[in-house]
């Protein structure tokens, strides 16, 4: 059954059409494991959620969730809901709700907390929900013929309440490697809509006398920070931020996992982890098949230090796949203090059988899993498993699904009850070249300089690096022009605009073609850029981006049972990132130094000397070579061309040529992506049961309180 049917929220209005469509919810299947939830005031457990009331008794936010916590409070008529990866004490609902008169006085203060949370509240007669800026959490709405305005976190679920029809020319932009803003809050489904990372909803209410219910209305809630600060002060705060994102998703767990790849995201993460104090900690390293390449061996690198100087519980070496090794907290991690005897936040639950207070081990049982390079799949291995989880558009990773399963699957194995990654590192403290426009107007003989030195390493030339440098052309009419039927060079050409400018691919029919141009054009029309600096923007872009695709990932780890977490896209990572300095942020000569500088003293100096990053191109394809039958399956009886979207002959025949130049030229994976996505999406919705089916324990209160 799809992955929206297990993991969903919705709010409702106040209404009896609301509460109506309460009991038509679509119910969640079971994950093995229901999340806590923290609920001071009217609040209903059902068998598969929670459901928060309006003060008139009516449902208002009805909570399926599979993993994630829903704390709840209420004072009077005001009243606060989040929804996120940690269970959010009373003292701590109570001190974000009281004083906090508005909109802008309850932001100041969940400023000051991880920015993980879906947030909804009441305030004053006001009514509004958002996500957050990364836009990891995100917010749909629609608008139900009967109930009015509703919303949600999955638009899967608004477009079966509204029985909306897929939309061609979103589908259209999904086979697109990427889809700049805001083209990306372009839904799947008619009448289904988004609202924009960094904008809340504004949910109306009747007026004073009347029944007529005004549409719902956008607000911003959040504004970037200037960079401003200096790599030293930078640093630490953004030391602080992750710390704080990584004890708020496994703080408290007694198991916990993290994918060790090697690189410095993850390496990051994994010692930021064991600073929680869990009692098991599982690290797993996909071997590669690449003979130059060094993720493994980095990875083995970091195991060893983390031993040394500890008290090991026992003294394995890595061995493939099952092997372990176990060491306890290291004290190669500069010196920082250890989060020994730290008590268990009191707001989450213990884990099943893990001792309390004092009695807990503060250097936790640590295991290395290396996974053989042949167990891993290759791309595009096992397409049909994509119709597991119905994510909220198609997304250009599904061809990778299988290998994501293996990985968290083995996570899983190990008993671990929370799985972190390093997703979002990439994109934060890379740094992209567009923003040495940025640099250029403040300070330009450092941007030549900078730009100088990473020209020289990609093989700019000189006049077109110039031309790019002084090109001031607009938002909207970049926008207009970001597609094009012509071929992109993908080496030597200067990346300082406002994004990538894309080709359409060969197999895109001319309908195809045709609704892509036009959605370009027609967004152009009125599109304003997320930040005036073109830098700025593009960097913000590429973090919701990654974010949006992450989901795919959290999805199948609900499919299996494991929560899955990127601290890396926290609201306040994000913040701590661009308040930097961008001279300080990026720069040719040192990887990711912002990184680097706020994990000093956590993770060893010989580890943060890592200049290097592995890549899995010749695994994509070679997965197209192994998997093409599987591939031609998909394009037999395609979905996709039934739309009139693609030509399914020339994807039938690439699929029999998988080292063709136009692969080489051109990705497929989109394709792919969306083609898998149609095939779940027609089969997403169960046989709806009748009137007297429909008897859940939510869909049973919602109507004894009519």
């Amino acid at each position: 059954m799809p992955g929206h049917l297990r993991d969903y929220f919705v709010v409702l209005p106040d209404s009896a059409a609301g509460a109506a469509v309460a009991g038509r919810l679509p119910v969640r299947e079971s994950t093995g494991r229901s999340a806590a939830q923290e609920s001071t005031g009217p609040a209903v457990a059902g068998g598969d959620g929670l459901t928060v009331l309006h003060p008139s008794g009516r449902p208002w936010v009805v909570a399926r969730t599979a993993f994630r916590e829903v704390s709840h409070l209420r004072r009077g008529d005001d009243a606060l809901v989040l929804i996120g990866p940690d269970r959010v004490p009373e003292s701590v609902l109570a001190g974000l709700l009281e004083g906090a008169h508005d909109r802008a006085g309850l932001e100041r203060r969940l400023a000051r907390r991880p920015g993980l949370h879906h947030v909804i509240a009441r305030l004053s007669g006001q009514t509004w929900i958002r996500g957050t800026a990364s836009g990891l959490r995100r917010i749909y709405h629609a608008r139900h013929p009967e109930a009015g305005t509703i919303a949600s976190d999955r638009p899967a679920v608004l477009a079966r309440l509204i029985d909306a029809p897929l939309d061609d020319g979103a589908l259209a932009l999904r086979m697109l490697d990427f889809l700049p803003h805001p083209l990306s809050r372009r839904v799947v489904w008619r009448g289904v809509h988004e609202t924009g990372a960094g904008y809340g909803l504004a949910l109306p209410v009747a007026a004073p006398g009347t029944a007529a219910v005004p549409g719902p209305a956008e607000y911003r809630w959040w504004e970037p920070p200037a960079p401003e600060l200096p790599l030293a002060e930078g640093a630490r705060a953004l030391g602080e931020a992750i710390a704080a994102s990584v004890r708020a998703h496994v703080g408290g767990h007694d198991r916990i996992s993290c994918e060790l790849s090697g690189g410095l995201d993850s390496t990051a993460l994994t010692f930021a982890a064991r600073a929680t104090g869990p009692r098991r900690l599982s690290l797993l390293t996909v071997a590669a098949r690449d003979r130059y390449s060094e993720d493994e061996t980095w990875a083995r690198r970091a195991v060893e230090l983390a031993r040394q100087d500890d008290h090991p519980k026992q003294s394995a070496p890595d061995r493939q796949d099952h092997g372990s090794t176990a060491a306890g907290r290291s004290s190669a991690t500069g010196g920082r203090p250890a989060a020994a005897g730290r008590p268990a936040d009191p707001g989450r639950p213990a884990d099943p059988g893990r001792p309390a207070g004092p009695e807990r081990d503060a250097d936790p049982d640590q295991e290395h899993r290396v996974i053989p390079a042949d167990d891993a799949p290759y791309f595009y291995a096992d397409l049909a498993s994509c119709a597991a989880e119905l994510n909220d558009e198609p997304l250009p990773v599904a061809p990778g699904r299988a290998r994501a399963e293996l990985l968290l699957g083995r996570a899983r194995a190990t008993g671990s009850r929370y799985h972190l990654t390093g997703y979002g590192g990439d994109e934060l403290f890379l740094g992209l070249p567009h923003a040495y426009q940025d640099l250029f107007h403040g300070n330009p003989f450092t941007a030549w300089n900078h730009l100088g030195g990473l020209r020289h390493q990609l093989g700019w030339p000189l006049l077109p690096t110039v031309k790019a440098l002084l090109n001031r052309s607009s938002f909207p009419r970049w926008l207009a022009g970001a597609v094009t039927a012509e071929a992109q060079p993908v080496a030597r050409t200067p990346l300082l605009s406002w994004g990538v400018r894309q080709s359409l691919r060969p197999w895109f029919t001319e309908l195809a073609n045709s609704l892509i141009v036009e959605e370009f054009r027609a967004a152009a029309e009125h599109a304003e850029p997320i930040d005036p600096w073109r830098g700025r923007h593009v960097d913000i872009d590429a973090v919701r981006m990654g974010a949006r695709h992450f989901q795919a990932m959290e999805d199948i780890g609900t499919t299996i049972g494991l929560p899955v977490a990127a601290p890396f896209y926290d609201d306040r990572v994000l913040e701590a990132t661009l308040a930097v300095r961008l001279p300080d942020r990026i720069s040719p000569w040192r990887y990711k130094p912002l990184l680097v500088e706020a994990m000093r003293g956590v993770v060893p100096d010989a580890l943060l000397a890592r200049t290097t990053k592995d890549h899995m191109s010749s695994d994509e394809h070679q997965g197209m070579r192994e998997h093409g039958p599987e591939l031609a399956g998909l394009w037999t009886g395609s979905r996709l061309a039934e739309r009139g979207l693609v030509d399914d002959r020339q994807l039938l025949r690439l699929a029999a040529e998988p080292f063709s130049p136009v692969l080489v030229e051109h990705s497929i994976s989109s394709t792919v992506a969306g083609e898998t996505w149609l095939r779940t999406a027609e089969n997403a919705w169960p046989t709806a049961p009748s009137r007297s089916d429909r008897t859940s324990p939510l869909t049973r209160t919602s109507e004894a309180i009519l």
